[in-house]
C-alpha cells in the first residue's frame, strides 16, 4: 500500500532505474534490473485484513432491467397499465407513460427463497451463493456519465478506473501478467477512460483483451527473444541517458514498465489465453459449445484462468455486438431474453467453477450494469434509463451468501430502504480487498484524490 507524507502528498517508491543509476550499476545489468522490477511490482501490503484477493466484474453494458431479472415487484404486475401513483424524477432521460409489469414470471429458488425471473434459470440455481443489493443508486441518467460513475467514481471528470486504483493499492500477484485486465470493453460512453489510469502511473491502466479469444491464440512473438532483449537493452541505455540529463521522469518510468511488462507477458500470456487446453466438460460448463453462449462463455472462462494466475481485477463486458445491448428502449420482450440467454449459463458456469477450484472464497464476483430501467413504459415495449434504484448482486469471500439488502419502492423506481450509493459500493469493494477507501489516495493538482472522492461508507450489513 502506498503511504503519504506528513503534508498528505503521496510518497512514491524510488524509481528502480534511478536506483540503478545512483548505484552506478547502469542498465547493462539485466539480471539486477529484472530483480528490481519484480520487487517494484510485487504486491503491496494491505491496510486492513483482506477477505478477498481479486475481483471479477461482469458488466452488463446498457443497463439491464432489475424489475425483470432480480427485483421482484408483484404490485407492478398487478397495476400494469395504470399511471405511476407518485412523481417521476425531476430530470428524466426520455418520456415514459404508464406502469409496465414484467412480462416474465418470477420463482423462488434455494434455501434463501430468492426470487429470480425466468430470464436467468441457470444463475437462479446459485442464489444461495449470491448477495443481492436492491437499493443501488447513482447520479446520472445518461450512459456516458453513468458508465464513468460506475467505473471511476466520477461522472464529470477523468479519474482512474476501479481496477487502476486496485492495481496501485495492491500491486500484482504475478509479475508476468498485468494487475488489471478488461475483456472486450466498449469504446463508447467514456471508452478508455473507464479503464484508464488518469493521473495514476500508466502501468496501472487496464490491459485490453479482445473478446475473440481464438484470434489471440494465433499470435506469435514478432522477433526472437534474444533480439527483443537487445532492443530492451538499447531502450534502457537511452532511458539511462535521459535520466542522467533531466532526472527522474515518472511518465518515462511508467512507459518503461509497460515495455517490460509486454516482454514478460510473452512468457505466460499465451498459455493463460489458450482456452483449448481446457476439457470439453469445462467448455460445456461455460456454454462454449453453444453459439448462443460461446462468446460470453469464453470471456468468463478466461476470467477464471486469469484469476487463478494472479490478476487482481478482471472485467468482462457483455453486449451482443454494438447494435444490441441491454439498453432496451424498445423490443424489451425480444432483446432481454436474447441477452440473458447469452450470459446466464456462462455466469453460472463461472460461479460453479470458481467454487469447485476453491477460488470463490477469496474472489469477489460482481454483476450489474450502469443503471436499471424504469417501471413505466417507453412506447409499447421498452423501458427508459433509471439510476434511482437498481439491483446488483455480488458473490464470494467476505459476504453474507443468500442475503438481500435494501429495497426499492413497490414498483422498483426509487431506492427507499438502506440505500447504497455507488461510492458505498466502491468503499465496500476496497474494504474486502483490505484497502481503506479513505486512505487509498493520490495527490494531484494540489489535493488528494480517491476512488470514493469525499464520500462513501462500507456497507457493513452485507459482510459475513
Amino acid at each position: 500500500m502506498r503511504s503519504a507524507d506528513a503534508d498528505g502528498s503521496a510518497r512514491m517508491p524510488i524509481f528502480r532505474r534511478q536506483l540503478l543509476q545512483n548505484a552506478a550499476a547502469g542498465f547493462a545489468m539485466p539480471a539486477l534490473a529484472e530483480m528490481l522490477s519484480a520487487q517494484d511490482d510485487a504486491a503491496s501490503p494491505p491496510q486492513l485484513t483482506p477477505k478477498i484477493k481479486r475481483v471479477i466484474f461482469l458488466f452488463m453494458y446498457g443497463g439491464p432491467s432489475s424489475i425483470d431479472t432480480f427485483d421482484y415487484k408483484p404490485q407492478l404486475k398487478r397495476d400494469h397499465g395504470n399511471p405511476l401513483p407518485f412523481n417521476k424524477p425531476r430530470v428524466q432521460f426520455r418520456d415514459t407513460k404508464n406502469l409496465f409489469g414484467s412480462p416474465w414470471k418470477f420463482r423462488q429458488y434455494g434455501d434463501s427463497g430468492s426470487w429470480v425471473s425466468d430470464l436467468f434459470p441457470y444463475v437462479a440455481r446459485h442464489v444461495d451463493k449470491l448477495t443481492f443489493v436492491h437499493s443501488l443508486h447513482g447520479s446520472n441518467a445518461a450512459h456516458g456519465g453513468a458508465l464513468l460513475k460506475i467505473h471511476t467514481g466520477s461522472d464529470t471528470f477523468v479519474r482512474p478506473g476501479m481496477g487502476a486504483w486496485i492495481s496501485y493499492g495492491l500491486g500484482t500477484e504475478n509479475n508476468n501478467l498485468p494487475a488489471f485486465v478488461t475483456i472486450d470493453p466498449t469504446l463508447n460512453h467514456g471508452g478508455v477512460q473507464n479503464y484508464g489510469a488518469a493521473f495514476l502511473p500508466t502501468q496501472h491502466q487496464g490491459v485490453r483483451v479482445h473478446g475473440k479469444i481464438a484470434t489471440i491464440n494465433d499470435l506469435k512473438p514478432s522477433s526472437p527473444e534474444a533480439l527483443q532483449r537487445q532492443k530492451l537493452e538499447l531502450l534502457r541505455s537511452l532511458n539511462q541517458q535521459q535520466f542522467s540529463d533531466v532526472g527522474a521522469d515518472s511518465a518515462l518510468d511508467s512507459r518503461i514498465k509497460s515495455f517490460e511488462l509486454a516482454f514478460r507477458m510473452q512468457r505466460e500470456a499465451p498459455a493463460a489465453l489458450d482456452l483449448t487446453t481446457e476439457s470439453q466438460e469445462i467448455h460445456r460448463l461455460y456454454g462454449i459449445d453453444d453459439d448462443r453462449t460461446a462468446a460470453f462463455g469464453r470471456q468468463c472462462l478466461l476470467a477464471r484462468r486469469l484469476a487463478e494466475r494472479g490478476v487482481r481485477f478482471i472485467q468482462c463486458t457483455h453486449r451482443e455486438g454494438e447494435s444490441i445491448t441491454w439498453d432496451d428502449h424498445s423490443n424489451l420482450v425480444k432483446h432481454h431474453p436474447q441477452l440473458a440467454t447469452a450470459v446466464d449459463k456462462p455466469i453460472a458456469g463461472l460461479l460453479a467453477d470458481l467454487q469447485q477450484r476453491g477460488l470463490l472464497e477469496d474472489t469477489l464476483v460482481m454483476w450489474g450494469g450502469e443503471f436499471g430501467r424504469t417501471p413505466t413504459a417507453e412506447g409499447n415495449d421498452g423501458r427508459d434509463h433509471n439510476p434511482h434504484g437498481f439491483t446488483w448482486w455480488l458473490a464470494g469471500g467476505g459476504l453474507k451468501p443468500g442475503f438481500h439488502f435494501g429495497s426499492t419502492d413497490e414498483y422498483g423506481y426509487y431506492a427507499v430502504q438502506n440505500r447504497v450509493h455507488i461510492h458505498d459500493l466502491h468503499a465496500t469493494l476496497l474494504h474486502l480487498l483490505g484497502l481503506d477507501h479513505e486512505r487509498l489516495t493520490w495527490r494531484f493538482s494540489g489535493r488528494d484524490f480517491r476512488l470514493t472522492d469525499v464520500h462513501g461508507r462500507v456497507v457493513q450489513e452485507i459482510l459475513g
